[in-house]
């Protein structure tokens, strides 16, 4: 296990974890917030993961900074902290957000990285990572990098199907993180469980994806893992009518005249009114699915 840096917090729960060999899994905060869902459902969604991930024999690790101090874990009673969180930190805001004293920053997928590997947990679940956004191949998340720089298992539904997920499957390849698809050929794309983007590398099960993670650290080599999983069949949306609301919804954004993190919001709420409030029930079902393959890998891992 790493020695984290003396400004970050790791919960009893997770330390102990951590040395007794039980499995542990990082969860992003962002999600279980405002920022990520409406209420209720954020509420829903935080205690869905977690008990997907206890169910597992596992302990949740919730990245977050509160008060000024990164945190790796939360005892229960902080939980509803994270509810109303008013900024989102990505691993570039850590600094800030620390110096700043926020009350509460919410981790993003980048944050949450770097806090896991800083605290040596090797699993980290969360919904659907950044990438490459449509007609800007130079508008990249932050999130590849972070997942090719931190020696981390990132289990996600793929990334948003407005993004440009050929040219972000791409990137993470140049970046050399190896991109695994679970019972699939295809990147997922998060509502849907099919994007017609061939999966790098197609497992089979979450003992596999151990395996290879597994093997990487025994080779001496560094970065992160991605293991992408399609939303459970039940809960996708059919993906003709999604890739109809993010046409539409792209073309009023670029008459608006936005432009960068402002399109996101505008997107989604288009893909939600077309597809009446669906999506917010596949958020939970997909991020409730991937808590729970990440602690199989995470309990495949320790058990190596």
């Amino acid at each position: 296990m790493t020695s984290p840096s003396p400004l970050i917090v790791v919960s009893d729960a997770v330390q102990a974890a951590l040395q007794e060999g039980r499995p542990v899994v990082a969860l992003e905060s962002t999600i279980f917030s405002h920022l990520g869902l409406p209420s209720p459902a954020n509420e829903e969604a935080l205690s869905r993961c977690i008990a997907a991930i206890e169910d597992g024999g596992g302990v949740a690790a919730i990245t977050v900074v509160l008060d000024g101090v990164p945190r790796v874990g939360l005892d229960p009673s902080e939980h509803h902290r994270i509810l109303g969180a008013a900024n989102k930190a990505a691993e570039r805001e850590l600094p800030v957000a620390v110096a700043a004293g926020w009350p509460v920053g919410a981790t993003t997928v980048s944050a949450s990285l770097f806090l896991a590997a800083q605290a040596g947990v090797r699993v980290f679940a969360t919904g659907g990572i950044g990438g490459v956004h449509r007609g800007d191949a130079n508008d990249v998340s932050a999130d590849l990098g972070a997942l090719a720089e931190h020696s981390v298992v990132t289990v996600c539904a793929g990334a948003k199907n407005f993004l440009d997920l050929a040219r972000t499957v791409e990137h993470l390849e140049t970046l050399g993180v190896p991109v695994l698809g679970l019972q699939t050929d295809d990147f997922p794309a998060f509502y849907a469980r099919t994007s017609g983007v061939a999966v790098p590398q197609r497992i089979e099960s979450a003992a596999e994806a151990a395996a290879i993670a597994d093997a990487q650290h025994r080779l001496g080599r560094s970065g992160g893992i991605l293991v992408t999983v399609p939303i459970p069949e039940p809960d996708a949306i059919d993906a003709e009518v999604i890739d109809t609301a993010i046409e539409t919804a792209l073309a009023e954004a670029e008459d608006a005249g936005l432009v960068g993190a402002a399109v996101t919001p505008a997107v989604l709420s288009a893909i939600g009114n077309a597809t009446g409030g669906a999506t917010v029930p596949a958020n939970l079902a997909l991020a409730e699915n991937n808590a729970r393959v990440a602690v199989e890998i995470a309990a495949a891992l320790a058990a190596s």
